[in-house]
């Protein structure tokens, strides 16, 4: 079983950053891929970027070359870095771990772009 907690989401204005981060517990394994997806209200979750325990890293075009994932092994944490944001961007972000061939989700974070 892994728990995982999301921190970092808030309000800001458009062009503002952000960056948010999860920590993963209850488990003596690193997750072997970690990432983020988020939903808007009235649409689906989606992905926004994923990692790998090596650091190959998967991007959704709306946020390459303004988000960067990384994670730390030793910490089992997955953090996003959010620039240039825009009011599209508003959504609940969510955490995700595999582990096992088992998806993990954390409670999501909430991401408000607006002036």
């Amino acid at each position: 079983q892994v728990q995982l907690v999301e921190s970092g989401g808030g309000l800001v204005q458009p062009g503002g950053s952000l960056r948010l981060s999860c920590s993963a517990s209850g488990s003596i394994f690193s997750p072997d891929a970690m990432g983020w997806y988020r939903q808007a209200p009235g649409k689906q979750r989606e992905l926004v970027a994923t990692i790998t325990r090596v650091g190959s890293t998967n991007y959704a075009g709306s946020a390459k070359d303004r988000f960067t994932i990384s994670r730390d092994n030793a910490e089992n944490t997955v953090s996003l870095q959010m620039n240039s944001l825009k009011p599209s961007d508003t959504a609940v972000y969510h955490c995700n771990a595999w582990l096992g061939g088992i998806g993990y989700w954390g409670q999501g974070t909430q991401v408000t772009v607006s002036s």
